[in-house]
Order: structure tokens, then C-alpha cells, then sequence
């Protein structure tokens, strides 16, 4: 049987794959085995909800956020329900950013929080992620217990004697605003013209505010969401929308945040797009000459050979993971680091959230700029990349082949010190990824063509 959990959370179509049902057993099983031992939670920075100290009281305490789709109401309440009905006290935050939940959690002194998202993907999908007292996702071991439970429900059963309540919790965009401000208190943009892309989702209220707070001119698409319209043509996604609104508004960056406001891509005056990698290199190289970058950088597999080579001549240090965000959180936590990130946008500052937060993102991208033109930053040269998902009968057993092997060795020798090879099994299907990056673009495609002809037990041509 496959893992419940995937790399960020569960997640299938809502109302087939994602059920209310299912949305209840997580909510039951989430409160039974999800919630570690309140003498392992960390000391709340504020006071709960009502008055009583956080963390106080013998029921656990729930926070649930979730972005626009139509389906998160459903899902919001199911899980809610089986939250309470296993004896927890449940918020509902309703539409904020995923990283809202991140922060709240530990400030607010909740023992547990659940986001109901589907992050970029269409409208019609959604998912449920949970963090712990720390903002962090939960460790894979305490969703494999909630997994196990959801799959074997005790028939009655709560952490308490009693079953809990279900309340709203109001101003959560503010209290996320109000850690921005906090954070970017020294951000002057008065006088920049910056676009946006909210993508109809949960930053289309926090996305805009939190510039024009900053003194910023701000021009909006994607901040109409009507439960459908989430990552439709919009959002970090499809950059050509932010690219032409640029362009169009002649603004001097724009940002394109996903449907769940952890995520961001930016773009130049000219109406270039930069992803995760080429901002996190414009900001380690920002910190790291302020003397404030504790430490080094964590990427992931899929970082360009560009960021590497950049970071190398900055003489800053470079940590690599697997492909994840929580992967990424692990090695900083590890290495007592402060700033990550993925090449798809999601950019950690552990200092301010552990977990990633486009809006914060991009302040920060702004921050690093220090007034000056995007297109005339020079955080890295970005690397030709080509990548070929193969369909193939065994994943696992292509990957050990001692030919693939072989030839993987071979063409790192070719590149090295001028590119990469990188050869992975996908994590949800079938498929082998096989990508290249050199100098130029027919020697990266050459690379990697000759390296899927290696793959054995290829389907199809």
C-alpha cells in the first residue's frame, strides 16, 4: 500500500480521492497520534485565543487554515470535526497563507495545525499538510502513526474525557501581516511600481497589503478568487501572466506567488523570469556581505550547477537534499542554518518562518536588491538544463542497473567542473528523471539523450 503522506501532506482530488470521510479520520487521527507530548511543545511567544495562557488546559488546541477552492469549506469542516470529536479545541482561521499557520502555531502556543491546500495544483484537487507546536511539518514517523491510526480508528476514543469545541479564530491575515512588518520594519519602497500575481488564492489580501505597507505602488492580477479560478492561468505556475503585467504596467518587479502563498517567482523590468535558485543566490550573496547569513545555503538535487558555482565563488557554504521543503528545513535545523530553498520557489528563512512563505520572500528578494534593478543583479549564471522523465516497468530496478551506472559516471566525467547529470526515480510514478545541465543547450540535450538510451526497460519509443 502506498504512504498516506506525501512530500506535502495529503493531497488527491477533493471529493474522490480526498473525501470528507477521509477528511475526518485525518482530523480524528491527526489529535490521537499527531500531537506530541505537550513537555516536548515550545514555549509559546503569546497568548491563546480568549485569554487563557497558551498552552494552558487539558484539551489540545487545532488551528485550521486553508486557501480559496470551493472544496476547502467541506474539508475544513470534516477535519474539524474529527479533531473535536477526539477531544481537541478547534480555531478555524479560514483563507490565510500557509506560512500563516506556520507562524501562529508556535506563537500562539496550538499544539498542532492543518492547512487545507492543494498548493499549485488545479482547483478541483486539495490536500491536508500538518504542522507541529515548533511551525514545523510533522516528522515522517508521527504521520505514519496518523496514517496507521486513519487507517484503524479506535471506536470511541479522545485525548481528554470529553470532546472538544469548534470556534472561529479572527485576524490571522493581520497577525501575519503584523510578523511581516515586524520582520521588514526597515523596507522602504515608497516610490517602486511592483506587480503581482496572487493567483485567486490565499495571498490575495496579504500579498498586496504587505507592499503597499511598505510604501510600494502595487498593481494586482489573480486576487479575485471565486473557488475555481485558483492557479488558473495565474500564479508561479504560468509566469507568463506576471511576465506581461510587468511588461504592460512598466513596473520594476513583479511577483507570482502559488495558490497557497508558499512559494514565489520574480520578474525583471524587461519581463525575465527568475526562479527559486537565482533569488536564493541574490539573497545569500546579500546576507553573507552584511555578515548576516549564519552559515551557509541548503538546496536540493534540483538546484542548477549555476547556484553552486556562484556560491563556491562567494565562498559560501552549500548544503544538499532531497527533493522537499521539509528536507530542506531538516538540514538548516541540522546545520544550525537559517536560509534554503527549491529551485520551484519555495524559500525558507528559518529566522522569520520554518517553513516557505512567498510574500516574505519576497520582501526579502526586495531587501537584497537594495533599491537596485533586478535585471542588473548578478547572483548566478543559470546553466542550460534539459530534463526527460522516462516511462519505465520498474523504477527502482532501472536505477540500479550497472549500465545506467556506468553511464552516469561517464557523462559526469565529461562535465565535470563545467556542468551535471542528475538521475532520480520519481516518487509518485513510474518514471525515471533524467536531466542535464552544461554550458549550452545542445550539449546538455546531447548529455541526456544519451543517458535515457541507457535506461533499461524503457515503455514506449
Amino acid at each position: 500500500m502506498s504512504r498516506l503522506f506525501g512530500t506535502d501532506g495529503v493531497r488527491g482530488r477533493a471529493g474522490a480521492v480526498l473525501t470528507a470521510e477521509l477528511a475526518l479520520r485525518l482530523g480524528r487521527a491527526a489529535v490521537l497520534g499527531g500531537i506530541a507530548s505537550r513537555d516536548d511543545a515550545p514555549a509559546p511567544t503569546g497568548d491563546a485565543p480568549g485569554g487563557a495562557p497558551a498552552g494552558a488546559g487539558a484539551r489540545p488546541r487545532v488551528l485550521v487554515v486553508r486557501d480559496t477552492r470551493e472544496s476547502g469549506p467541506m474539508l475544513e469542516a470534516a477535519f474539524a470535526a474529527g479533531a473535536a470529536a477526539s477531544g481537541a479545541d478547534v480555531h478555524l482561521a479560514g483563507v490565510v497563507p500557509t506560512p500563516a499557520a506556520a507562524i501562529l502555531v508556535g506563537r500562539l502556543g496550538f499544539d498542532l495545525a492543518a492547512v487545507v491546500s492543494a498548493s499549485h495544483n488545479p482547483h478541483a484537487d486539495n490536500g491536508i499538510k500538518l504542522f507541529g507546536p515548533d511551525g514545523r511539518k510533522l516528522p515522517d514517523a508521527l504521520e505514519d502513526r496518523v496514517a496507521a491510526l486513519v487507517e484503524d480508528l479506535p471506536d470511541a476514543a479522545t485525548r481528554g474525557t470529553d470532546i472538544g469545541g469548534i470556534a472561529p479564530f479572527l485576524g490571522a491575515a493581520e497577525d501575519h501581516l503584523r510578523a511581516l512588518d515586524e520582520r521588514f520594519a526597515g523596507l522602504d519602497l515608497h516610490g517602486v511600481r511592483v506587480a503581482l500575481d496572487c493567483a485567486h488564492g490565499a495571498t490575495a489580501t496579504v500579498g498586496p497589503e504587505a507592499f503597499r505597507r511598505r510604501g510600494a505602488h502595487v498593481v494586482v492580477i489573480g486576487n479575485a478568487p471565486d473557488g475555481r479560478n485558483i492557479n488558473a492561468g495565474v500564479g508561479s505556475t504560468h509566469p507568463d501572466a506576471i511576465q506581461a503585467l510587468v511588461v504592460r504596467e512598466d513596473a520594476a518587479v513583479g511577483f507570482a506567488f502559488d495558490g497557497d502563498g508558499d512559494r514565489v517567482l520574480a520578474v525583471d523590468a524587461g519581463g525575465r523570469a527568475y526562479d527559486g535558485d537565482e533569488l536564493l543566490a541574490i539573497m545569500a550573496r546579500h546576507l553573507h556581505a552584511e555578515g548576516r547569513l549564519t552559515g551557509g545555503v541548503a538546496v536540493t538535487v534540483m538546484s542548477n550547477y549555476g547556484f553552486h558555482a556562484a556560491m563556491d565563488a562567494a565562498g559560501i557554504p552549500v548544503a544538499t537534499t532531497p527533493v522537499g521543503d521539509r528536507h530542506v528545513v531538516a538540514a538548516l535545523d541540522e546545520r544550525g542554518w537559517s536560509l534554503g530553498g527549491e529551485q520551484s520557489g519555495h524559500i525558507v528563512e528559518t529566522g522569520f518562518a520554518p517553513t516557505g512563505d512567498g510574500v516574505a520572500a519576497a520582501l526579502l528578494l526586495m531587501e537584497s536588491l537594495a533599491g537596485a534593478p533586478l535585471g542588473e543583479s548578478a547572483g548566478m549564471e543559470r546553466l542550460p538544463q534539459v530534463l526527460i522523465n522516462v516511462p519505465v516497468e520498474d523504477r527502482d530496478g532501472a536505477m540500479t542497473a550497472p549500465e545506467l551506472r556506468a553511464a552516469m559516471d561517464a557523462a559526469d566525467a565529461t562535465l565535470a567542473g563545467r556542468g551535471r547529470t542528475l538521475v532520480r526515480a520519481s516518487g509518485t510514478e513510474q518514471l525515471v528523471r533524467v536531466m542535464a545541465e552544461a554550458p549550452t543547450e545542445a550539449e546538455a540535450r546531447e548529455v541526456c539523450e544519451a543517458l535515457v538510451l541507457r535506461v533499461p526497460g524503457r515503455v514506449g519509443g
